[in-house]
């Protein structure tokens, strides 16, 4: 069963300039990607898709092949279910068919190789369409987050159907992260959305779960690397 990873790193980011190539600990981040996706075995090849020739070279530099990326595919607002639909039609037409889509965003630096392997591991064993990465949340719609209603007044987001009084007794809930996407590529290929099949998660630590979206994502993330806590293997 051929897997292919991809990285998706556009040019533009309004919340921190440059990003995909901005150095992390003396390294590109795109590179963590990049580097992970290389070690894990089941993976075949790796791409970037960028439409940002900066960013394109230091694909190249690190490994990867690279895919052009359409303009109209790099804006803030283009689905990012577009851009892995063109991904997989570049690689079928130029490198041949293959299975397996591994989506590894250069905004999560801090995953390992196992997390990536356990994402493959459950989508094998599950016969799920997807399989998504998730971290416990840190807020829960049966606890702690309230919604307004229109005469100003609040409730639980989700009513439980018993009554909670500590956290514990509430379901356990969990956010999405950008560690990992796994799927078949036929699904990308068939449907418009994650949750449009059968979606399975594979759970990640809060340590390797950072998502860079500005300068203080990035200032943690460079924190853990140095702080001797993060185990990359």
């Amino acid at each position: 069963m051929k897997t292919i990873a991809f990285i998706f790193a556009r040019g533009g980011s309004k919340g921190l300039p440059g990003k995909n190539i901005k150095p992390l600990n003396g390294k590109p981040l795109l590179q963590y990607s990049i580097d992970t996706a290389k070690k894990v075995s089941q993976i075949d090849d790796v791409f970037v898709s960028t439409d940002c020739d900066v960013i394109a070279g230091v694909a190249i530099a690190c490994g990867a092949k690279v895919i052009k990326r359409p303009e109209d595919l790099a804006t803030d607002t283009s689905p990012e279910w577009l851009s892995w639909r063109h991904a997989i039609e570049y690689v079928t037409e130029h490198f041949g068919a293959f299975d397996r889509f591994v989506s590894l965003p250069a905004t999560s630096p801090l995953r390992n190789e196992a997390d990536v392997i356990s994402a493959l591991e459950k989508l094998s064993t599950t016969a799920a369409d997807i399989c998504i990465s998730v971290t416990p949340a840190n807020r829960s719609p049966y606890f702690n987050m309230v919604k307004v209603l229109s005469d100003e007044s609040v409730e639980i987001v989700i009513k439980p159907e018993g009554a909670v009084s500590r956290r514990q007794d509430a379901p356990e809930v969990f956010d999405i992260t950008t560690v990992v996407y796994a799927s078949s590529v036929r699904f990308i290929q068939e449907q418009t959305s994650i949750f449009a099949g059968k979606v399975v998660a594979t759970v990640v630590p809060k340590i390797r779960a950072v998502d860079i979206d500005d300068i203080y994502d990035f200032m943690f993330a460079e924190a853990v690397l140095k702080s001797g806590l993060y185990d990359s293997k």
